[in-house]
């Protein structure tokens, strides 16, 4: 599918092929730009005790539940090949009117590449209701296939607060069914997700997903948190739809975390990943809603 001019075209050709199966649609950009393991990232978007910065990604509404500031950077090398490599940044604020946030993903090498970026938001309208919504910018570049194309839309959250140790939450993403600008008869894919998360300790949190998208199969996210020390934690699951696994391990120091994490899928093989996460300011402390 990918033909490049230069001395060694092998590399670039095996590259394109693989980076064919992901792009074969422009229709696939949201799944994409989602690292491998991405469920290993967005564990604690429905977790008490397990919610970060970078897990907000999942479910914006769950920007609500942050209790400070941050920053997070995180780049895998996907299947361990080059030119197949993803970037992305995650931050959040809070502020007296609600916490915003921003995201930022950038996927593939110069002839074929992906990027997105996404401004959120979310707030806590009671103890047990946070809502959110996300604006998503899309871009392809696929140098003599589509060339530039790109799609703007959007997607609304809620996470609910069901017990001490309960949280639930849904996230639709593409209600409004956009198209890229170079064509009306590709889009993005709808994609609803619904997902429950059970802190069972101050040690341990599990968590699970349904998520449909547009032409594909459901897929079920399961996974785990669990405390080995105080400042160190292993985290581990699977994804049903493409029967891949993922783990790693997580330090954190004060307010700076890194993790060591990998997926791995039975075809393709590993993908080795690195996470880094600050947190800035201030614990925001809990207080009742004063909202009507």
């Amino acid at each position: 599918m990918f033909y490049f001019h230069g001395q060694n075209k092998t590399p670039v050709r095996i590259t394109g092929l693989i980076f064919g199966i992901f792009c074969v649609s422009i229709l696939s950009a949201q799944t994409t730009l989602q690292p491998i393991g991405a469920r290993y990232l967005t564990l604690g978007a429905y977790s008490q005790k397990g919610l970060d910065v970078y897990a907000t990604r999942s479910n914006s509404a769950s920007l609500a539940g942050l209790k400070q500031s941050g920053i997070s950077a995180y780049a895998e090398r996907r299947f361990g090949l080059d030119n197949m490599n993803l970037y992305t940044f995650s931050g959040a604020l809070i502020t007296k009117s609600g916490t915003f946030g921003v995201n930022a993903s950038y996927f593939g090498f110069d002839q074929s590449n992906q990027s997105q970026m996404t401004l959120g938001y979310g707030r806590k309208i009671s103890e047990t209701i946070e809502v959110g919504g996300s604006f998503h910018y899309h871009n392809i570049s696929q140098a003599g296939i589509y060339g530039n194309s790109s799609a703007i839309t959007g997607s609304a959250s809620l996470r609910m607060k069901l017990s001490d140790k309960i949280t639930a939450g849904l996230n639709v993403f593409n209600p409004v069914r956009a198209t890229w600008s170079k064509t009306t008869d590709e889009r993005l894919p709808v994609r609803y997700t619904i997902g429950m998360g059970y802190d069972a300790s101050d040690k341990f949190f599990i968590t699970t997903e349904l998520e449909k998208e547009e032409g594909q199969d459901l897929n079920v996210n399961l996974g785990f948190q669990y405390n080995i020390l105080s400042q160190l934690f292993f985290r581990g699951g699977i994804s049903t739809q493409t029967s891949n696994y993922f783990g790693g391990i997580g330090l954190n120091l004060k307010d700076f975390r890194i993790d060591i994490a990998t997926s791995y899928h039975p075809q393709l093989g590993l993908t080795p990943g690195v996470l880094m996460l600050l947190n800035l300011g201030k614990q925001k402390e809990d207080k009742p809603n004063q909202n009507p």
